[in-house]
């Protein structure tokens, strides 16, 4: 940890939220990445990463610096997820792809996109609603790791950090994740085709 940022933190604890900004200005985009990937949608990453930056506000006192604030940080974002996760399987959702009824008939929900041609969009929607939904399909133990590791880039030492797991579980964990992602993958890419 550099000597600026333990005199940030030394000021957020004492209130000082201008400090707060700049402290975190750095690690803001990697914890939206790590939410949504997590979650799996926009709205909700950015809620989960704006949650994840008030506790570190408010738990910032309680921070000892046995670890660097960055994976903190991060184990913070991360547990938020995973909380969120475990309340939205409680939760009944309907998918805007399929008909839906109202008092005066029968909608669909479309959306337009004129970023790309119709065909590359096609093709990219498909592919990442693939992979998303095969993350989704991965058991929570496992995906926060493959996240971690996989699409965040962060180092074995550092997951055990964020996770507070052994560097043996995390390994491991890595490893059944990605055989099962692969699994899920291949399955979702078979069905796919057949469609």
């Amino acid at each position: 940890m550099s000597d600026l940022e333990r005199e940030l933190i030394e000021r957020c604890k004492k209130g000082d939220i201008e400090s707060f900004e700049k402290l975190i200005e750095k690690y803001q985009v990697i914890a939206f990445n790590i939410a949504y990937r997590m979650i799996g949608n926009k709205e909700d990453a950015s809620d989960m990463a704006q949650e994840a930056l008030i506790k570190v506000f408010k738990s910032l006192k309680n921070f000892r610096g046995d670890s660097s604030f960055s994976t903190w940080f991060y184990r913070i974002v991360t547990n938020n997820c995973i909380d969120t996760l475990r309340k939205m399987k409680k939760v009944t959702t309907v998918s805007l792809d399929k008909e839906f009824e109202t008092e005066s008939g029968s909608y669909t929900m479309e959306i337009a996109d004129n970023k790309y041609l119709p065909d590359k969009l096609y093709e990219i929607k498909e592919r990442q609603e693939l992979v998303q939904n095969a993350i989704k399909k991965v058991p929570e133990k496992y995906r926060t790791m493959l996240i971690l590791r996989d699409i965040q880039g962060f180092t074995y030492d550092e997951i055990v950090e964020i996770t507070n797991n052994p560097l043996g579980t995390v390994k491991s964990r890595i490893s059944r994740g990605r055989l099962l992602l692969k699994e899920i993958l291949i399955k979702e890419s078979e069905l796919f085709l057949e469609n």
